[in-house]
């Protein structure tokens, strides 16, 4: 095979598939809200704002450090043009299909309003666990920063742990627990099937953290900006997996990200606490 053919089959295709995908995915969102909104008293939208898809793409990026390990592991252990279909095919749908069925769900129940106070709580106490798991990557890092910035993550670290070993107990019953090391020696469509499965839970868990932030967005321009993360992403560990993990793994970053969760947190409880308490 020349270097012209393997170029074209282990970048040039995936990356077009990834494109492809995003459309598709794209287009299902449409008519999934636009049934949705034939069968439910307020309608979500269908309108795209720059700004509602760029918090979207943002937000997933910010959240994707665990799936972006994930995949790459994947990308390592499975190497060749026909793996990564089926990694980025697998790993699409299933991230997609958990932010769906989520959707479906928040639109049917928000008007009854203390089941969406529960909804925005529960996303409120995922945030928070979301928030841990960033800045467990921040104090694995090797980099030297100032003794201010590694004491700020170490009382920071410390204060979600405490918070989350009670938030744990609570959301073990509504986030299961998988592995996100990938199994070896599977087959195309074992593979293929395994990619569905994991980014399926972080498309439940990720969807349902950004519930609170609904309050300030578009709906439908958000999960677009969630689906181009998703296929920025993607096209960047078909480039380079290594220098992928590394970018979202950055410490600062990972910081920033999870004070902001803590206050998308913050913003959650107050308003599920307002819907409970007519405040």
């Amino acid at each position: 095979m020349s270097n012209k053919d393997s170029f074209f089959l282990s970048q040039f295709v995936p990356i077009v598939l990834t494109v492809v995908i995003f459309l598709f995915l794209s287009l299902v969102l449409f008519f999934e809200i636009f049934f949705l909104n034939k069968a439910t008293a307020t309608d979500i939208i269908l309108k795209l704002l720059i700004g509602d898809i760029l918090v979207g793409m943002t937000i997933y990026l910010k959240t994707s450090v665990d799936f972006a390990i994930f995949m790459g592991n994947l990308m390592a252990r499975y190497p060749g043009w026909k793996n990564r279909v089926a990694i980025e095919t697998g790993t699409a749908i299933g991230n997609a299909i958990g932010t769906i069925a989520i959707l479906a769900l928040w639109n049917v129940f928000r008007n009854i309003q203390w089941i969406l106070a529960i909804m925005i709580i529960v996303s409120s106490l995922v945030l928070i666990k979301l928030a841990e798991e960033g800045l467990e990557h921040a104090r694995q890092t090797d980099r030297r920063f100032p003794d201010w910035f590694t004491k700020f993550v170490e009382i920071f670290d410390k204060t979600l742990r405490k918070i989350n070993s009670i938030n744990n107990e609570i959301l073990k019953y509504f986030i299961p627990n998988l592995t996100m090391k990938p199994k070896l020696n599977l087959g195309f469509w074992g593979l293929l099937t395994a990619s569905i499965a994991v980014p399926f839970v972080l498309g439940l868990d990720n969807f349902a953290g950004y519930i609170p932030v609904f309050t300030i967005v578009n709906v439908f321009g958000f999960i677009i900006g969630v689906f181009a993360g998703h296929m920025l992403l993607n096209i960047a560990l078909f480039v380079s997996p290594k220098r992928t993990i590394v970018a979202v793994k950055n410490p600062v970053i990972s910081v920033l990200g999870s004070v902001v969760f803590v206050g998308l947190a913050l913003w959650g409880f107050y308003e599920g606490l307002k819907i409970i308490f007519h405040f």
